[in-house]
């Protein structure tokens, strides 16, 4: 979002660079000095603050994507603590079944979820803060009509569900009311338009730590439960509870920040004529929701496979594994936090140089991350497991290692995949996401009733290998021809930016 939304780009010391540069042209010029050397120093100031422009904006892109991987990362170790503690609580059966009632609403809630949060960052992209209100009022109001009616789908979907799914797994009467307790977290999953406001806004540090006190009193709540040696259903209310006030917080902060930007009395914005104002966006939506969908079978899907094809105890170690490698995991959706509203900026405007650069530095950082994960969880995993979950959970080390390698796959894309869906690639994205599925589907059925648990990890390297594959050659082609086209058509508006007397030099 341009305008007041977003801090400025350059720093303090270009601007008394600028001021200092021009006094000195002014005072030269009164002395008789040519207007050519006016204009060369013209442009050489010029090509120094956009030297300092670039330099301030990947700053502060590494700081947010920063301050977005330590919440996180800390954020997950809470997450991973309180895993260990209902694990510890419950022993492995019990504790299967809680991670199978957890992953089931995941699993509805991904499918069902619209991630409006996309279409708003595309097509806010454009707009100013503060002469472009009533385009972002509608655009608020599509998403939150969308997220409140995919949170009400996704509880009445988990209801039937619940009943069919339960003979299946072989859950009892009481798993089931379980079950459909914790299933009431999905009306509150009203999300998409709370991260893009704050992602628009620059508010990653809230993004980034605003959950933790969330975290630390559901880590607090389960060691009361180890305690009181609390039983399934404690624990189940606990992580329903705590999940449906970390929403509110969210939403609510959400509904005061765009109160101060001056975006308000949003449910009365008019709707009629969204698609001739914003081109395109529901073919936008539905392509990143189908492609959501298919990620999620993949992501999700796999403990409720684990657990199908298996049995519960394998389920409750493999979901300790994915909870060690989410860890890792949450570097790619942070970067594209970072990511995607400035190359979605900078594709709008052009600056294709810009556009690439940013992609270049987060494909880097993250394949040079992912490498760092697997050698300190071959490491360390086995003391881990043995301080947190306990001897019970040492099977599940293996499968930890297996995980990391495939999330370092994974985070290789998630860069481009970002790049891709601000070129409006999406349907591009979602071929890619069609066949790394199948395959992994492919995989997880025929490996997870021969080798377990561990065919699942499996899948995943197939399916992160495919994944990163496909969108790097994707992003290369779409780069190639926009290049060419470029090169062919008349030098427009935007080029002749880029060729302006400040760019000369």
């Amino acid at each position: 979002m341009a305008g007041s939304s977003f801090p400025p780009m350059m720093g303090d010391a270009s601007s008394d660079l600028a001021r200092i540069l021009d006094l000195h042209c002014s005072a030269r010029t009164e002395c008789g000095v040519s207007l050519a050397t006016i204009a060369m120093t013209t442009g050489l100031i010029g090509h120094v603050m956009e030297a300092l422009k670039r330099r301030s904006a990947g700053r502060t892109r590494l700081a947010n994507i920063a301050h977005l991987l330590t919440g996180n990362f800390l954020g997950s170790l809470l997450g991973l603590v309180a895993f260990a503690l209902s694990a510890r609580a419950l022993g492995v059966a019990n504790y299967g079944q809680l991670a199978l009632i957890i992953a089931f609403t995941r699993v509805v809630e991904r499918v069902v979820s619209f991630q409006s949060w996309q279409p708003i960052i595309k097509y806010a992209a454009g707009l100013d803060a503060s002469s472009d209100r009533d385009a972002l009022r509608i655009l608020m109001k599509f998403g939150l009509l969308i997220d409140v009616g995919a949170a009400v789908c996704a509880w009445v979907i988990a209801m039937g569900a619940a009943l069919l799914v339960a003979p299946f797994f072989g859950w009892s009467a009481e798993v089931v009311q379980l079950l459909v307790l914790y299933s009431s977290v999905l009306l509150f999953q009203i999300s998409g338009v709370p991260v893009a406001v704050q992602r628009m806004a620059g508010n990653f540090r809230l993004l980034a730590y605003g959950q933790l006190l969330n975290a630390v009193l559901r880590v607090l709540l389960c060691l009361l439960g180890v305690l009181l040696k609390a039983d399934l259903a404690y624990f189940t209310v606990v992580w329903a509870g705590t999940q449906i006030l970390g929403s509110l917080t969210l939403l609510t902060l959400t509904m005061r920040a765009l109160h101060r930007q001056g975006v308000r009395k949003i449910l009365r914005a008019p709707l009629t004529g969204i698609t001739s104002r914003f081109p395109g966006i529901w073919n936008f939506a539905w392509s990143s929701n189908i492609s959501l969908t298919l990620r999620v079978s993949a992501q999700e899907l796999d403990t409720l496979l684990v657990g199908f094809l298996a049995d519960p105890a394998s389920a409750g170690l493999y979901q300790i594994a994915k909870r060690i490698g989410r860890v890792g995991q949450q570097v790619g959706p942070q970067v594209q936090n970072v990511l995607y509203p400035d190359v979605a900026r900078f594709w709008a405007q052009g600056s294709i140089g810009k556009f690439k650069r940013a992609v270049f530095q987060a494909e880097a950082m993250l394949f040079g991350f992912g490498i760092l994960c697997i050698l300190v969880v071959a490491a360390f995993v086995r003391p881990l497991l043995m301080w947190t979950a306990g001897p019970a959970f040492l099977g599940a080390a293996n499968l930890v290692i297996v995980q990391m390698v495939a999330v370092a796959f994974v985070l290789s894309g998630s860069a481009a995949r970002s790049a891709l869906l601000a070129m409006g690639k999406q349907r591009e994205v979602l071929r890619i996401v069609v066949v790394a599925t199948a395959a992994f589907h492919i995989t997880a059925l025929l490996l997870i009733p021969r080798i377990g648990a561990m065919g699942g990890n499996i899948a995943h390297i197939v399916l992160g290998i495919l994944w990163t594959a496909g969108l790097a050659l994707s992003l290369k082609q779409a780069l190639k021809t926009t290049h060419s086209d470029r090169l062919t058509r008349p030098v427009d508006s935007l080029d002749q930016a880029d060729l302006s007397p400040s760019k000369a030099i």
